[in-house]
């Protein structure tokens, strides 16, 4: 390990060494029964209010007391407990970085599952159950890499802060807004932060495996729409029926083209897919047709189509009392996402969509982030990635979705989506968010172990 320790320190090492393993069995143990153990600890959030994530928590801050930290705990709801502890660095002259998870998970229905989804089962080298891949197995990780920076007597470079929240899966008004309002002390110092969706194996076919890191997330912009009418009865000719007012305008938005509107982080994610599948294309000219490159791309497209634009999906409807009954109201609800720098142009289309007989205003919404791909820390990402699969390729991409880096950007937080997994052919990853049957390999497990390590010891 001493070793190893000594190669990674010298300057300019490149992703071509041959590491020995950088962690011990111990580690690599830990992080499966952390996984599987905190999988056990139903934390589901239907976004009610009910959810109570104390009994996790207080499971992550016992592993992390441990391993010599001084964790703190913190509620704004009773029951809905957040963790943080820092780390503390050897160069006190250094900007912190943010390690952060969260603990809540989405609810799962057991009988549409192969396992229970709450057992945490490890079969055939697989941990099964809600939150292996969103995201208790991340959370596992840090506490694997803590536990194991503790018995060897390693510090980092610059502090870092650990922080594993609650109500991510719904407004994170108890968890990451939370903090971020009224403990932004325990985040002093903190310019970057790290977290999900991000580092992950893609396989892209013939053999070439990309490890996309997010560097951007859309906005979210989910919408209440609300048509007025006059109330009558349904036998009626009535010219001023909100039902109709409010399909229509439904419609509208369901079939609207979104403008291609590429961020810097998109348009680098292109250039890099572009190279690596040898099509000669300039993504910056102004005549380049982003939709008929994405064609060429094959499965590649999927990381990137998402987030060339905005959009805005209609997802509810709600009217009316009897059949006979004209309602004198109707509400609809749409999932609009927002792509940096998208915002005006949204507001302006939805208004322009809805009309003047349908109003609409914001149900929830969070900003749109942008992080820079030229920073040191993109780059020791990128490095430690290639470190532990030289044949693997990094690219940039933008999350479709959100994430609690939102709420810590209104810290000054740079956010980055950063949880390594190497992931074998045919496991499809993305489906398996929110999905049935979640589930992570234990050889994945052990990839991210090492490579949060090598990441951290030189970030």
């Amino acid at each position: 390990m001493a070793d190893h320790q000594a190669d990674r320190s010298r300057p300019g090492h490149t992703a071509s060494a041959a590491p020995v393993d950088p962690v011990s069995r111990q580690a690599l143990d830990e992080v499966v029964q952390f996984t599987s153990e905190l999988i056990r600890i139903d934390t589901s959030n239907a976004g009610d209010g009910a959810c109570r994530e104390r009994p996790a928590a207080e499971y992550v801050a016992e592993r992390l007391a441990g391993a010599g930290l001084e964790p703190t705990l913190l509620e704004r709801t009773r029951g809905r407990t957040n963790v943080v502890a820092r780390i503390a660095g050897t160069d006190p002259s250094a900007d912190a970085l943010l390690v952060h998870g969260h603990l809540d998970v989405v609810p799962a229905e057991p009988a549409d599952w192969s396992v229970h989804p709450f057992s945490g089962e490890v079969r055939d080298g697989v941990i099964w159950g809600r939150g292996a891949i969103d995201m208790k197995n991340m959370d596992a990780m840090v506490l694997a890499v803590a536990r194991e920076w503790a018995r060897a007597g390693v510090r980092p470079r610059r502090d870092i802060v650990l922080a594993f929240t609650a109500d991510e899966e719904a407004s994170a008004h108890d968890g990451s807004g939370f903090l971020a309002d009224h403990h932004a002390g325990l985040f002093e110092g903190c310019t970057e932060g790290i977290s999900e969706s991000g580092a992950f194996t893609f396989h892209a076919g013939g053999g070439m495996r990309l490890y996309p890191i997010a560097a951007g997330e859309r906005g979210t912009a989910w919408l209440k729409l609300t048509a007025h009418g006059q109330a009558g009865h349904g036998s009626k000719v009535n010219h001023a029926n909100a039902v109709s007012r409010l399909a229509a305008a439904v419609a509208r938005i369901g079939e609207h083209s979104w403008p291609v509107r590429l961020t810097p982080t998109v348009r680098a994610a292109l250039r890099e897919l572009a190279a690596l599948h040898a099509i000669d294309v300039d993504v910056a000219a102004p005549d380049v047709d982003i939709d008929a490159l994405l064609s060429k791309l094959g499965a590649c497209a999927k990381l990137v189509e998402p987030t060339v634009r905005n959009s805005a999906n209609p997802t509810m409807l709600e009217a009316g009392y009897k059949v006979n009954v004209i309602p004198g109201s109707a509400l609809a609800y749409v999932d609009g996402r927002v792509v940096p720098g998208g915002e005006a142009e949204f507001r302006t289309t939805m208004d322009a969509l809805t009309g003047p007989e349908v109003t609409w205003d914001y149900h929830h919404g969070q900003v749109a982030l942008e992080a820079p791909l030229d920073s040191p820390t993109y780059a020791a990402m990128r490095a430690s990635v290639e470190r532990f699969d030289p044949q693997g390729h990094v690219v940039p991409y933008c999350m479709s979705g959100g994430t609690d880096a939102k709420q810590f950007s209104r810290l000054g937080i740079v956010g980055y989506g950063f949880s390594p997994l190497k992931l074998p052919e045919g496991f499809d990853y993305q489906a398996l968010f929110h999905g049935v049957d979640e589930r992570v390999p234990v050889e994945a497990l052990h990839f991210g172990v090492r490579v949060l390590d090598d990441f951290l010891r030189q970030a």
